[in-house]
């Protein structure tokens, strides 16, 4: 993917270029080494912090603690940082996410 889009759950999985915007679903985040879970039509509740992520991902059981649902919207996670996306939503514009699209 080149670039790298975030998007809602409206929007399409696949290899996102400029012409063709859809969500890399194949993210891996280079400061946790893990692969970036996504949750369509979920937001993060805003009590999630580091320690939660850390201890409770991949296992969506724990996850859906913190997990509520709002149509149309994708909630993403590593184990070291997570978001909540509606529209789509070029990678680059948040410095502070470390993901990269892990290949197709």
């Amino acid at each position: 993917c080149c670039p790298v889009y975030l998007g809602g759950s409206s929007s399409p999985y696949g290899i996102g270029t400029n012409v063709s915007k859809r969500t890399c679903d194949q993210l891996r985040c280079t400061a946790c080494d893990f692969h970036v879970s996504l949750f369509n039509d979920y937001i993060w509740d805003q009590s999630c912090d580091y320690l939660f992520f850390r201890n409770n991902m991949p296992e969506l059981s724990k996850l859906r603690a913190k997990m509520i649902k709002k149509k149309g919207a994708r909630a993403y996670a590593c184990q070291c940082s997570w978001r909540s996306i509606d529209g789509l939503t070029d990678l680059q514009t948040d410095q502070q996410l470390r993901w990269v699209c892990g290949k197709h």
